[in-house]
């Protein structure tokens, strides 16, 4: 099973909504973690939002991504535009990919739930990608 790592800024939106949509839609295909350059707290909107999809993501924490090997992972997958502040070893992975996917950090729930929408679209072809 290929195991993929989502890597943002703080790991408190976007990560956190891609992990949340993988751990269901490619629930027994790939196995899921995610992270930040620096840990943070789980946006309550971000919360909220994937809630009213039915997927309930108010149990994932915030993690450094200090705190895991790159070699346990597959893919890796940035976020925000990250990727040239990843360590070597992160970016080498068998598959790499920067979404740069806009930050819904102090928008409207309109921009959260429009960013939640792109992240599940992309969720969906690397699944696919990755079987």
């Amino acid at each position: 099973m290929k195991k993929i790592m989502f890597v943002c800024k703080k790991n408190s939106r976007r990560s956190q909504m891609a992990e949340g949509f993988t751990k269901v839609l490619g629930a027994g295909k790939v196995a899921v973690s995610s992270s930040g350059l620096a840990s943070s707290e789980v946006d309550p909107i971000t919360v909220q939002v994937m809630s009213e999809i039915g997927i309930d993501i108010s149990n994932q924490t915030s993690k450094a991504l200090s705190e895991f090997n790159s070699e346990d992972y597959d893919a890796v997958i940035s976020l925000c535009g990250c990727g040239v502040n990843l360590p070597e070893p992160w970016v080498l992975r068998e598959v790499f990919e920067d979404w740069q996917l806009d930050d819904p950090e102090g928008h409207s729930i309109e921009t959260f739930r429009r960013v939640r929408d792109e992240v599940k679209e992309r969720v969906v072809k690397l699944i696919a990608l990755l079987q």
